[in-house]
């Protein structure tokens, strides 16, 4: 049976953004299609939701919803040249970016974002390209994976797991995600917190397969270039390494001074440009949390374009 997507912070989300009829907004990461159908549902009868997922596994689905829905099968780091390419005239009023995989995503045994369950070591959501997590897991140094998981998963027992790693596919090649969950739960040793041992390591290979916090920043950038005025970005993340970037890159954009590094003196006036709407993330309900528990680590931050 087919596993139902629910979106996460969805209410939150459309109160944010605020979508109006005839408004066209984009989700940046489509997944299950959870909030791009509220986003349409919201800017009847004529608003444009322009779709992206690099997962060409949802195409057909984004395609369903109807002749007002403009998908494409791109990373979002791409935003900006996808749409000046393909809609260079439409103003965009709001942009989400839900950093978080779809429980289609996550139930899908040919991806191995799972370790529930025997899948293939491989982590690429866009099935293209030679770098898989088996790549990494079989080839690298051991210094590398160690780097890797320490850096994207923040795991402080990663050179104890990349060694453990090491010494495995001197035996055997590890192609599997239990294999590998099995290895470096042995290696991470008990541990009191409720998450599972090998979630961060998992999270760093995905992290790392998936180029995922560089495009992230090209993503935010891209998304700046395109809003119109008064319009908001969204972005909902999942893990500390995702909120820190984008709460770093909402602050460097609110700085009054947008003048370059190198100028001798102010042109800008110092106009805003920029305002955060959130001064906190906003997190789930206790009620989101008790129907959707893997809400439980979202927070949500928005930008608003002032002039």
């Amino acid at each position: 049976m087919q596993q139902r997507h629910a979106p996460v912070l969805l209410e939150e989300v459309i109160r944010y953004l605020h979508p109006l009829p005839n408004q066209n907004f984009v989700d940046a990461t489509y997944g299950g299609g959870g909030h791009a159908t509220a986003l349409l549902q919201a800017t009847k009868p004529a608003g444009q939701i322009f779709t992206f997922d690099v997962d060409p596994g949802v195409a057909v689905h984004a395609k369903s919803l109807g002749n007002r829905v403009h998908h494409f099968t791109e990373n979002f780091s791409h935003i900006n040249k996808v749409l000046s390419d393909a809609a260079p005239t439409i103003t965009i009023h709001g942009i989400l970016f839900d950093l978080g995989y779809s429980s289609l995503q996550l139930a899908d045994e040919t991806l191995g974002l799972s370790f529930q369950t025997k899948q293939p070591l491989d982590m690429r959501l866009s099935r293209t390209g030679t770098m898989t997590a088996a790549v990494i897991v079989n080839t690298w140094q051991e210094a590398e994976i160690a780097d890797a998981l320490y850096q994207f998963g923040e795991e402080r027992a990663s050179r104890r797991i990349a060694a453990a790693i090491v010494r495995a596919r001197k035996i055997k090649t590890i192609t599997t995600t239990d294999e590998l969950a099995a290895i470096v739960a042995k290696a991470a040793g008990k541990r009191s917190r409720r998450i599972h041992p090998a979630t961060l390591t998992f999270q760093a290979l995905r992290i790392a397969v998936n180029n995922e916090l560089e495009n992230l920043r090209e993503g935010i950038v891209g998304a700046k270039e395109m809003l119109t005025l008064g319009g908001r970005i969204a972005v909902i993340s999942f893990h500390s390494l995702e909120d820190r970037i984008v709460k770093q890159m909402f602050r460097d954009s609110e700085k009054y001074c947008h003048c370059a590094p190198e100028s001798l003196q102010c042109r800008c006036d110092k106009t805003k440009v920029w305002k955060i709407i959130t001064k906190k993330p906003v997190t789930p309900t206790s009620s989101e949390l008790l129907q959707n528990p893997r809400s439980r680590s979202a927070k949500l931050r928005v930008l608003e374009k002032c002039i």
